[in-house]
């Protein structure tokens, strides 16, 4: 029975006052309303009956839905001994996309619950305007048939890239139930978690569930699909990694030459009321309306500059010119020959790029401590039916499509952090001293401690991204304001230019206390079925190894000072030792192998023969087998990580840019451009970062030095002549303080270092 008293508390602490559940605004001051719907775990309400408020504030809509009429106020958090049981939860923050988050818990009731009632946020739920009646969203079964091969193979794809972070928390059995499957428009959203009780999932299973969607795919992929649901059940697919590789090159990429799609890129910056000076900086320049086409590429950019008028805004303009540059030579490769995982690994190296001129400049002005000089970085990449993000800090990125607001970026401030590593949930934390402060930014430290996080999205309906400094995005502000002032853009409603003007003004008014910047990025597709069929080709694999946890260097901690700008901590706010977080099953196996390895070298070094004064015969020298020799490197089986030395003017494809004689390059990839017999090669090369050399004259020196990082692309057969590549132990001329053969390279290129610090961020 519905409860029609039930009134809906204004979140204000200075109005407070009743408003009926389907309103949006309070109607005494005019405060949004926040309408937070939670799933309840488990089917937890089997007590209680719809109209019921429990907790004095927790209106029962159904047996597994219950609506917060007093969201002003801090839910209440689970008990310490129950923490563990929700950890999936809260390690899988990263996902929260797909993965709901823990909201709070309904405290034992007197004669009806025994145990706390745990409640997600922002489940997949459609609510009618009464506020009282919900109904989930279709699970994946259900919506299948009635979407285009674009969506169905989007959906399959999302689900691939939680396997393995699932299975790390030991949640994979979530994606094994089709009632926990739910689909949003084009994003694929879970109910809640199951955890992995009796046996670990396989991907055989994963396969065999897959098998059913098979005879209602549309017929461009229904044979692909097939192909592929056989591949996992057979083992022949045998990692998620494999399984994403296949969706992606034979699949979506396939798709996409069936869609064609259409940008548009509004920016706006603004002091605002409080400020003297703007620290943001935006591109396109500020006011600048960008369409592609038919402009080449469509890029957005949101800096927020942190150290004051004297450094935040030579931060932030100087992330903007770099990351610009950076990205332009990314973007000249053709889209088709574009590699998804190389291109996000390629914009972590460009962000990797701009903290250490940021950071090197702060060193060279003697900055330190608070006077250092810092920006936050949020940037969009739309290249053909996908969107890259790639972000530092806490300016953020939001997905608004016709269903919903979706924060797709996660703050890299102390609270994202407590929930990440598994101590508290987000609302519990974000109450916590000094919850906002940021843990990283561009230019506070050397990359090699800098985590950026990229992340990739498929466009399979028309979408508008919104990045946003806090000047705006403080508050929930984004989420008040979506539906009324962004949505109408994909309504056909408004424009844009109108709208970024009005969301200025809503950061200036409902705000105020900080300067705001924002860009819109308005993305229209249009899809066709393709009339051939996809044929899936599973490549040869064996079984992924395990990464291993890596330990990751302390990150510099930044603090908000009181008028909201954002300040180096100091030493005594560090952030908590590692040594700390380690269980303690952990650290007595170490002592123990410390001591006893320690016992072992002394044994080892009183039994040596340098040890002793009684002299014995010298050992007899072991005889060295020979190695088997390896082909001589050359320009025909150039192969990545090789170094290649110039000895021409070398002229790139499609920029036709020059680098002076001579330059040595990285090669970071080669990719066919032809499905001829001997096919043409487009090689994917990364100017090293020490090109200096005695025969260079000083002004090409000078011109290699800035050209350093730059990612070019060449055609193989423009390496044929005036080229070296250079061999295993040939001095290694690249990387400054390794005179060693150039097989001593570290292993990590670039690209790999920033995969890595995009594993240790999900982390």
């Amino acid at each position: 029975m519905e409860n029609d008293a039930a009134k809906l508390y204004c979140p204000n602490e200075h109005c407070q006052s009743l408003n009926p559940l389907s309103h949006k605004f309070c109607l005494r001051c005019s405060t949004p309303l926040p309408k937070r719907y939670l799933w309840v775990e488990r089917e937890g309400l089997s007590f209680a009956v719809p109209g019921d408020i429990l907790a004095d504030r927790y209106l029962v809509i159904d047996k597994s839905v219950v609506f917060d009429t007093q969201p002003g106020l801090v839910p209440q958090a689970p008990e310490l001994d129950n923490l563990s049981a929700i950890r999936p939860y809260l390690r899988l923050i990263p996902y929260r996309l797909h993965v709901p988050q823990v909201y709070g818990v309904i405290p034992p009731i007197d004669g009806r619950s025994e145990q706390e009632i745990l409640l997600l946020e922002k489940p997949p739920l459609i609510a009618d305007s009464t506020g009282q009646k919900v109904q989930l969203c279709p699970d994946l079964i259900t919506a299948w048939g009635d979407a285009n091969s674009m969506r169905q193979l989007h959906w399959l794809w999302q689900l691939a890239n939680l396997w393995q972070p699932m299975l790390s928390e030991g949640v994979a059995a979530s994606l094994l139930e089709p009632n926990l499957i739910r689909v949003e428009g084009p994003l694929v959203r879970l109910l809640e978690l199951r955890s992995d009780e009796s046996a670990t999932p396989s991907l055989p299973q994963l396969g065999d569930f897959w098998r059913q969607l098979h005879k209602e795919a549309k017929p461009a992929i229904a044979e692909f699909i097939h192909k592929i649901s056989n591949s996992l059940l057979t083992a022949e697919i045998n990692s998620a990694e494999v399984l994403i590789k296949v969706l992606d090159d034979q699949g979506l990429a396939q798709l996409g030459r069936s869609q064609q799609s259409t940008v548009k890129i509004f920016t706006k910056t603004d002091t605002g009321p409080s400020r003297q000076q703007n620290e943001d900086a935006c591109y396109p320049p500020s006011g600048t309306l960008v369409s592609k086409p038919p402009q080449a590429s469509a890029l957005a950019i949101v800096c927020d500059g942190i150290g004051g008028h004297e450094g935040g805004k030579v931060a932030s303009n100087l992330a903007i010119e770099t990351i610009q540059q950076q990205v332009q030579q990314l973007t000249k490769v053709p889209a088709e020959h574009i590699d998804p995982s190389l291109l996000l690994n390629d914009l972590e190296s460009a962000v990797a790029v701009v903290n250490d001129k940021i950071s090197q400049r702060n060193d060279s002005e003697n900055r330190q401590g608070r006077q250092r000089m810092g920006t936050t970085l949020v940037m969009a990449l739309s290249i053909a039916q996908e969107m890259y993000m790639t972000h530092v800090g806490d300016s953020r990125a939001y997905w608004i499509t016709r269903q919903g607001c979706y924060q797709v970026t996660l703050d890299d401030d102390v609270a994202s952090r407590e929930v990440r590593l598994g101590y508290a949930i987000y609302r519990e934390a974000i109450q916590q001293s000094g919850s906002g402060s940021l843990v990283q930014a561009l230019g506070m430290s050397p990359s090699t401690s800098l985590h950026p996080t990229s992340q990739r999205f498929i466009l399979d309906e028309d979408a508008v991204f919104l990045l946003t400094s806090d000047g705006l995005s403080d508050f929930d502000r984004i989420e008040d304001y979506w539906e009324t002032e962004i949505l109408p853009i994909l309504k056909a409603e408004a424009d844009i230019t109108s709208v970024a003007e009005r969301l200025v003004e809503i950061a200036n008014t409902k705000n105020g206390h900080d300067n705001v910047t924002i860009a819109l990025v308005h993305c229209q597709v249009k899809y066709t079925e393709p009339e051939s069929s996809l044929t899936a080709v599973i490549p040869e694999s064996s079984s992924t190894k395990t990464n291993e946890p890596s330990t990751k260097t302390a990150q510099p901690m930044l603090v908000s000072n009181p008028n909201g700008k954002t300040k180096v901590i100091p030493e005594e706010y560090k952030q908590r030792s590692s040594i700390a977080q380690l269980p303690f099953q952990f650290i007595v196996p170490l002592i123990l192998v410390a001591v006893f390895g320690g016992i072992g070298y002394l044994f080892k070094v009183r039994r040596s023969p340098e040890a002793t004064t009684v002299s014995s015969p010298p050992s007899p020298t072991p005889s060295v087998q020979p190695t088997e020799k390896k082909p001589k490197r050359t320009i025909d089986n150039l192969s990545k990580g090789w170094v290649i030395k110039t000895n021409r003017k070398l002229v790139t494809k499609p920029s036709q840019e020059t680098f002076p004689i001579p330059t040595y390059f990285q090669v970071i990839d080669k990719k066919p451009i032809s499905k001829s017999a001997n096919p043409n090669f487009l090689v994917h090369l990364q100017v090293c970062p020490n090109n200096q050399d005695k025969s260079n004259s000083a002004q090409d020196a000078s011109t290699a030095s800035q050209e350093t990082g730059k990612i070019v692309f060449v055609e193989i057969s423009e390496l044929k002549s005036g080229v070296n590549v250079l061999q295993e132990n040939d001095p290694n001329p690249c990387f400054p303080g390794l005179s060693g053969p150039i097989n001593q390279t570290p292993t990590q290129t670039p690209q790999d270092e920033g995969n890595q610090r995009s594993t240790d961020q999900n982390q």
